[in-house]
């Protein structure tokens, strides 16, 4: 996050964009994609669990398929994806 919002970041998670992940950026990146792969970047790594919020907001934003990646170490993170994502978010570990 950066000021409170989720941003794109690029080079090996080192440069965040002016672009903030929402879900009209979603939506018009969707026209270009067929699927979206999401790191949370903030919890990546350091065995924190997941960022539910984001997978919260992946599940209600994303209009064509997503997969989160990040800070799932246990069977319980991958529960809470499925909840926080309302069975709309895959992952990948």
């Amino acid at each position: 996050k950066k000021d409170g919002k989720y941003t794109i970041v690029t080079d090996r998670w080192q440069k965040f964009s002016n672009v903030a992940l929402d879900e009209e950026t979603l939506d018009t990146l969707s026209a270009y994609a067929d699927e979206f792969l999401v790191h949370g970047v903030d919890v990546e790594g350091k065995r924190l669990g997941i960022d539910e919020e984001l997978v919260g907001f992946l599940g209600r934003w994303s209009p064509i398929p997503v997969t989160y990646a990040g800070g799932a170490t246990t069977i319980a993170d991958l529960d809470r994806i499925r909840v926080a994502g309302a069975g709309s978010v895959d992952v990948t570990v």
